[in-house]
């Protein structure tokens, strides 16, 4: 009769544990989602409502008077989907080319053996420890003054300067040492055998980066595609340095506008909200991919 009373303990015990793991989930949830949830209620609220229900679980609830003119309202205080069109040209060519430069870097430090290799490496990681902000200035006066072929009719020149372009906003960010280790940690869990097998059938180093060696490394491409994605669409101080042209610029900057005359917070929402929505879209959909790459990195790297 007491190892049934026991078990029943255990399993009261158990489902209690679970009880109680789960209501700090849920808490855990509500306190990282309470921010975006405001944030999009108050985007449908008028600035009266939005600072009324500020105080109550009503600041939460799509409640009172709900519209979709903040939204519209957006567009015509800006240039707003110039702005997110940029942002999304800027981040994705930047993330398409931060994978491509970053990988094969990467596979030259882990893959291939040349004199110096360590030492490289050691000098990209170093990097990690030095802020922008201490080579901004610096690197503004050098895009400045870098060439670039322009085409005049059926004629090429060279001209100086990168600035008030789409290409400085890109490239000084494509090599990024971060992600270079991150992909060098990736490749050091894959078997080298693969690539003897590789070499066997003929096959260059090129041709084992491309058909071995990224074709198993999805989970590293998905967690450097979000990595390098987050910075570029988040980008604020140097599209504010280097970019005079409004045509130009990136959605970040774009909030400057809202507090230039009469602040809307209802706007300000609407406009964080559009601006949010593609962030939570790429990792939503590459997440299972993040998560498992930044757990193989940590067991394996």
């Amino acid at each position: 009769m007491a190892m049934p009373a026991v078990h029943g303990a255990k399993r009261r015990r158990h489902h209690a544990t679970r009880a109680a793991v789960l209501a700090a989930r849920l808490v855990c949830v509500f306190l990282f989602a309470a921010p975006m949830l405001f944030m999009f209620v108050s985007s449908l609220k008028s600035d009266t409502d939005i600072f009324r229900d500020i105080g109550s679980v009503r600041a939460f609830l799509p409640v009172g008077d709900i519209s979709l003119r903040n939204y519209a309202g957006v567009f015509e205080t800006v240039p707003a989907a110039r702005f997110l069109l940029n942002s999304l040209f800027i981040s994705l060519l930047t993330v398409a080319l931060g994978v491509l430069v970053n990988s094969m870097a990467a596979f030259a430090l882990s893959r291939l053996s040349w004199p110096g290799r360590r030492v490289a490496l050691s000098v990209v990681i170093a990097t990690l420890v030095v802020p922008f902000e201490t080579f901004a200035l610096p690197l503004v006066w050098w895009v400045n003054k870098l060439p670039w072929l322009t085409m005049h009719g059926l004629q090429l020149t060279i001209s100086e300067g990168w600035l008030d372009t789409y290409r400085v906003q890109i490239l000084p960010f494509v090599a990024n040492a971060f992600s270079i280790y991150l992909f060098y940690s990736y490749f050091q869990s894959i078997p080298r055998e693969l690539d003897e097998a590789a070499r066997v059938d003929g096959a260059g180093w090129f041709r084992i980066y491309r058909t071995v060696v990224m074709p198993l490394s999805g989970p590293a491409v998905a967690t450097v595609s979000i990595l390098t994605f987050l910075p570029a669409w988040n980008s604020y101080l140097w599209p504010l340095m280097v970019v005079q042209t409004q045509e130009l610029r990136p959605v970040m900057v774009g909030v400057s506008y809202f507090f230039q005359l009469k602040v809307h917070w209802g706007e300000i929402m609407a406009y964080s909200t559009l601006i949010t929505l593609p962030v939570l879209v790429l990792f939503l959909a590459f997440q299972r991919a993040f998560v498992n790459s930044i757990a193989s990195t940590g067991v394996k790297g």
